[in-house]
């Protein structure tokens, strides 16, 4: 198998990290993530990556807390992430650069487009933490963000379902899944594979979304190499 793709956007949940343990990083389970993520490098795929936060912190799950600083809140989780990542790539003979759009340059670099390109072009996974920089988007409605200024080719949503169905499948036993969704169906029917923020961007800039299982890491490589592990949801 050989990569379809040039630049691929992952997106990693903050659950994603927390393997077993349902709270904080595992590092066994990053670092399985990694290996896939370094043999994509290493076949000359340019990859950013934008993690969430959840398994340190929700802001919409914050009950009587303000909404923007519990945002901020959540924003900082995704830093400690995007940092735990970092040094399970590092640690693999990767060479990464963690960016955020919340200044803390004693950690990590500013987001600056022009200087993540140039990161990619080099070979260096960049990892793009604290999601859009604003309170109210979410961290998919920022990996779409992220993935629209890179020119990304697609957005590889890495989860712990095999794929989108038409409801819950850990609920539903008649759930049906699909092997391929456009955006606007997406929208229409109200599906909680993305925000609708996150789908508007990734229609308008035509931008496809594979989503998968994270349970078996290696369907990161695959879904770069354009093997059916999981849906793809696209404009064509």
């Amino acid at each position: 198998m050989k990569p379809k793709y040039k630049r691929i956007l992952l997106k990693l949940s903050g659950e994603s990290l927390a393997g077993s343990n349902k709270h904080g990083i595992d590092f066994d389970t990053v670092s399985a993530y990694c290996e896939p993520i370094k043999k994509l490098v290493e076949d000359g795929v340019q990859v950013g990556i934008v993690v969430g936060g959840g398994n340190f912190w929700r802001g919409r799950s914050s009950g009587e807390m303000d909404r923007t600083r519990a945002d901020h809140m959540g924003m900082l989780a995704t830093t400690i992430n995007a940092l735990g990542v970092a040094d399970a790539l590092e640690q693999i003979g990767v060479d990464v650069r963690v960016q955020t759009a919340i200044s803390m340059r004693e950690v990590a670099e500013p987001y600056i487009r022009n200087r993540a390109i140039r990161h990619l072009e080099k070979g260096r996974v960049v990892i793009f933490g604290c999601g859009t920089g604003n309170p109210f988007f979410s961290t998919d409605t920022a990996a779409a963000l992220r993935a629209a200024e890179i020119e990304a080719e697609i957005i590889l949503k890495a989860t712990l379902v095999d794929g989108v169905y038409d409801k819950d499948p850990n609920t539903y036993t008649d759930a049906v899944k699909y092997d391929v969704l456009s955006f606007q169906e997406v929208l229409e029917k109200d599906l909680k594979v993305i925000d609708s923020t996150a789908a508007a961007i990734c229609k308008d800039n035509c931008i496809d979304l594979m989503v998968f299982s994270i349970l078996e890491p290696e369907n990161i490589y695959d879904a770069v190499c354009d093997t059916k592990v999981g849906t793809l949801v696209t404009n064509s």
